[in-house]
């Protein structure tokens, strides 16, 4: 028995853990297979650290094993330190201090490690100076022909507002009409004062956590999930709390907001980053249930919304019928038009968007004037120029996903939506194949970062397909190059 058990955020019930090993029993001692499976889970980001167990009865009948394969395999875990068990509060999934798996940086097999210059360009850090590296990490298409003339029109507008201050903490009248008509369109009921415009979705986002936390409350994210947020969640002093997506389990979301009583609940509802999964209407209904009756702030980030690379219908908008007071929406004109235009939005109730804009002054009290209305052009156009976007982003998915298919033995499903797909490696190598990728001239971004405890997803490497089909076609041989680094018996397809 373990002589602390970790603070439990989160209870597994023996269908959904079913439903998480999948075929797990692949030969072998069972038990060793069931713990072998429940150690994956662990380090791929499916089963999150602080989950208790079903009971070893329980799991056992709900598998169809004896009793004495469920405690072996709890045992086994123990040993390895993935589970703690005391009595009373049962076995709790845990991450240990040293791991078996190679560490970050040493491929399998006992090559010699990724150098560290390496393994520091593939971090965002890196990937924001990786000057001369084919850029795979960013979700950023390039600018729309419409928008020269977009700020062209814009610049006409301009001498209205000049003989203001040019502050205006809310945002230009035009922009938040135009920002509420196109929720209007999507079917949620909103006006002018339901909209605060923000210097892009990621200032929203800290504001939101800035507002929202103070230093110890908890957060609660889905995992993986945009590290971003998780960092803007952390810098309020916010401890983020993870719930398994891919796709989202909103029973277990709601376990989750019960047991660890989060200020703020964040979710990308849209493509959601990294996996680019989609919340179905009943979802999305089930999450605003869980909103209202805990009382907590549930964040959609939609700002994927527009990228719909897919025949299918979008489900309803993540607010609803918006008269939800705990239900805000984030969103922003960088991911459907340009990430130059600083320009984002949050939607929400109104006394939420004055308390909003009243914390933002401290800041950056207002955003800039011209990119405002450059974005109102760009939204009066909104059918024409998204045309153009999802044609484009299309066609290089099409592109990337090909070409991996064809050279990797990687599971690489093609994205719906959204700006980057989520590749399965096979093999928890995802940090040292990042690290030499970079080496070799290309920036991918490892599964891990993406999750709250840093070690999930390490089997997976979210790669983006924005950049041009020359430089998504010369990143293959590149990746195929690292691959053989870290994989030697990995072979590629040709």
């Amino acid at each position: 028995m373990s002589a602390a058990t970790p603070t439990v955020l989160r209870q597994l019930s023996p269908a959904t853990t079913a439903r998480l090993l999948g075929s797990w029993h692949a030969g072998g001692p069972a038990y060793i297979a069931l713990a072998d499976a429940l150690r994956a889970a662990v380090l791929s980001g499916t089963l999150a650290p602080n989950t208790r167990l079903p009971s070893e009865r329980e799991l056992a009948a709900t598998l169809r094993v004896s009793r004495t394969t469920t405690s072996g395999a709890y045992a086994r875990l123990r040993e390895l330190g993935f589970a703690v068990s005391r009595v009373g509060s049962g076995t709790v999934a845990t991450l240990p201090q040293r791991s078996a798996e190679p560490a970050p940086g040493r491929p399998a097999g006992g090559d010699a490690p990724v150098p560290d210059d390496a393994l520091r360009a593939a971090t965002p850090a890196g990937a924001a100076s990786g000057a001369g590296h084919l850029d795979l990490w960013q979700a950023t298409p390039p600018a729309p022909p419409e928008l020269h003339e977009a700020f062209a029109r814009a610049l006409e507008r301009l001498p209205a507002y000049l003989d203001s201050g040019g502050y205006e903490p809310h945002g230009l009248a035009p922009l938040r009409e135009a920002v509420a008509a196109r929720y209007r369109e999507r079917g949620v009921p909103t006006t002018a004062d339901h909209i605060l415009v923000t210097t892009g979705a990621q200032q929203a986002i800290a504001l939101l956590a800035h507002t929202h936390l103070r230093p110890g409350d908890r957060a609660v994210v889905e995992s993986p999930t945009y590290f971003h947020a998780m960092e803007s969640m952390r810098d309020a002093g916010g401890r983020v709390v993870g719930v398994p997506t891919g796709p989202l389990d909103v029973d277990l979301l709601a376990s989750t907001v019960r047991r660890a009583q989060p200020r703020l609940v964040y979710l990308v509802p849209d493509f959601q980053n990294p996996t680019g999964f989609v919340l179905s209407a009943d979802e999305r209904a089930a999450v605003r249930e869980i909103a209202d009756r805990f009382g907590v702030t549930v964040v959609g980030d939609e700002t994927l919304v527009e990228l719909n690379l897919s025949d299918e219908a979008m489900p309803p908008a993540f607010a609803g019928d918006g008269t939800s007071p705990h239900v805000v929406s984030v969103g922003s004109a960088s991911k459907a038009f340009w990430g130059g235009l600083r320009v984002g939005w949050v939607r929400a109730h109104p006394q939420v968007i004055s308390h909003l804009a009243r914390a933002r002054q401290s800041a950056d009290i207002a955003t800039a004037v011209l990119e405002q209305l450059a974005v109102v052009e760009l939204l009066g156009r909104h059918e024409q120029v998204m045309a153009g976007r999802r044609r484009m982003l299309r066609e290089r998915r099409d592109l990337l996903v090909g070409r991996l298919r064809e050279v990797f033995p990687w599971d690489v499903p093609t994205p719906q939506g959204g700006l980057f797909c989520w590749a399965d490696l096979g093999r928890p190598v995802a940090q040292a194949f990042a690290a030499a990728a970079a080496a070799e001239g290309a920036l991918v971004a490892a599964g891990p970062i993406f999750s709250p405890e840093s070690t999930g997803a390490a089997s997976r490497v979210r790669l983006t397909f924005t950049r041009s089909p020359a430089e998504l076609t010369e990143a293959v041989p590149r990746l195929a190059r690292a691959w053989a680094r870290v994989a030697p018996s990995g072979r590629t397809r040709r």
